[in-house]
């Protein structure tokens, strides 16, 4: 892309990937595309394969856009606005800022405005934080408490006008087109009244996570010594589910944490730093109403038991004492899990495990069996771990991206991609052969591809 100035930096994107059998108007340059936030409030679509240019859209003068996320994959995306705080001044002479923030919400194919939604502190008090998820307007607030709204009844009772990009419009006396420069998009959906409750909770640091089935929630208590201890209730009537509070007994530097897994089969994920537990919801034996979290499988880190270390203390008479303590369950020196991924076209769950080998990490990626948690490859990463380094591992069909950054701001990119090598083939095809001459005409032929990765 061309060099531009601080004002046009991209502050956030989302890459749009068409769905499979959509059809669409180029598909050369619709099949995948970048959608990106400019510092000065433009939303573009560029091509992700010829970087074309595809459609731009001027959001409003009236505050800072910053953050992209997706309402609904793939489908709803949300722009939220920079919290808008008054300043010291104000403060003095006791004006307050009666809109928190802004959340301006598109569909994506076509691209088409839903609206722009303010977040007042007159109808939702003194908020944090607030973003929409799946169809609901989550609002945070610095007790830890969580308050959850419909956001199509919010459409429904307060949008003042449909407003369509690209159409002449007239606001507040004044007109223009809708979406573009410097008319934008007017605020065309203001709560005036609370809108219906679905639900509230409190929890730690607001984390809170909605799935499994039937519907359960997981929370933190809003206690700080809670922290690590993980509460699953169900969503109807708030109960807490048989073995329902989760707590990975580890001593280690960073906390372990937990969540629904993404492949929508109802199960949970556990993550410590020498073990993945992924759980399951079963009904209660006898007790259809009530559920409770079992075990499906785990996946432990290759390490030593009972590991420990001696230390050695000399006193003023010259007498060694020996000492036994027990390493951190994330000290650097073992296998520790580090990042946790769900590859959903292949089905596969990756671990990427890292241990500290004198002065750097060696880190390996592990690909398991969604469904029963078997090893199936594992591979060792050709670059070295920094663990005071920021790092993201992302698997994605036969790539595999790690993004380290390093001080200074400085990223590196390693890239990997799975092939398969021909006399791993042909070995497979011998193997297939004796298989079945062994097992006679009436078996069905067992089909495996062994696969690797390079960089």
């Amino acid at each position: 892309m061309p060099k531009c100035s601080k004002s046009e930096k991209i502050e956030d994107a989302l890459l749009w990937e068409c769905p499979v059998g959509e059809i669409l108007p180029n598909p050369s340059d619709y099949k995948s595309s970048l959608i990106a936030l400019t510092a000065h409030n433009w939303l573009f679509r560029i091509s992700a394969t010829t970087g074309k240019v595809l459609e731009k859209i001027y959001l409003a003068s009236y505050c800072k856009f910053r953050y992209l996320s997706w309402d609904t994959p793939q489908e709803v995306i949300a722009v939220k606005s920079a919290q808008n705080k008054c300043s010291a001044l104000a403060r003095q002479a006791g004006i307050q800022q009666p809109i928190l923030l802004y959340l301006a919400v598109f569909h994506v194919l076509p691209f088409s405005l839903i609206g722009i939604l303010e977040i007042s502190k007159k109808i939702f008090g003194n908020v944090t934080d607030a973003t929409l998820s799946h169809g609901i307007l989550i609002v945070m607030y610095s007790s830890g408490l969580v308050r959850l709204y419909s956001f199509q009844a919010i459409i429904e009772q307060f949008m003042q006008q449909k407003l369509d990009l690209g159409c002449a419009c007239r606001w507040g006396g004044t007109a223009g087109t809708v979406g573009e420069a410097p008319f934008g998009i007017p605020c065309n959906i203001k709560i005036t009244d609370s809108p219906p409750l679905l639900f509230e909770v409190s929890s730690l640091e607001n984390a809170f996570q909605i799935g499994g089935h039937p519907w359960h929630y997981i929370i933190t208590p809003n206690k700080k010594k809670q922290k690590g201890v993980f509460h699953i209730c169900a969503l109807k009537d708030n109960s807490l589910a048989k073995n329902g509070i989760q707590e990975m007994e580890c001593c280690s530097l960073e906390s372990d944490w937990i969540y629904f897994h993404p492949d929508a089969s109802g199960r949970i994920i556990h993550v410590g730093p020498n073990q993945v537990k992924v759980l399951k919801l079963n009904e209660v034996e006898n007790n259809s109403a009530q559920h409770q979290i079992s075990e499906d499988f785990v996946i432990l880190a290759n390490r030593e038991k009972n590991k420990n270390e001696n230390l050695l203390t000399v006193t003023a008479s010259g007498r060694v004492v020996k000492k036994k303590f027990n390493l951190l369950d994330d000290d650097p020196e073992q296998e520790t899990f580090k990042i946790v991924d769900y590859e959903d076209e292949l089905d596969l769950l990756s671990v990427v495990a890292v241990t500290q080998i004198d002065a750097e990490g060696k880190a390996h990626l592990d690909f398991h069996c969604n469904e029963y948690g078997t090893l199936l490859k594992s591979i060792p990463l050709e670059e070295s771990w920094d663990v005071t380094y920021s790092h993201e591992v992302y698997f994605d069909r036969d790539l595999v991206l790690h993004i380290e950054q390093k001080p200074s701001r400085v990223f590196s990119c390693y890239v990997y991609q799975m092939c398969l090598l021909i006399f791993e083939r042909e070995r497979e095809g011998q193997r297939e052969k004796e298989r079945e001459s062994q097992a006679g005409p009436a078996s069905e032929p067992a089909v495996r591809s062994a696969r690797t990765v390079r960089s």
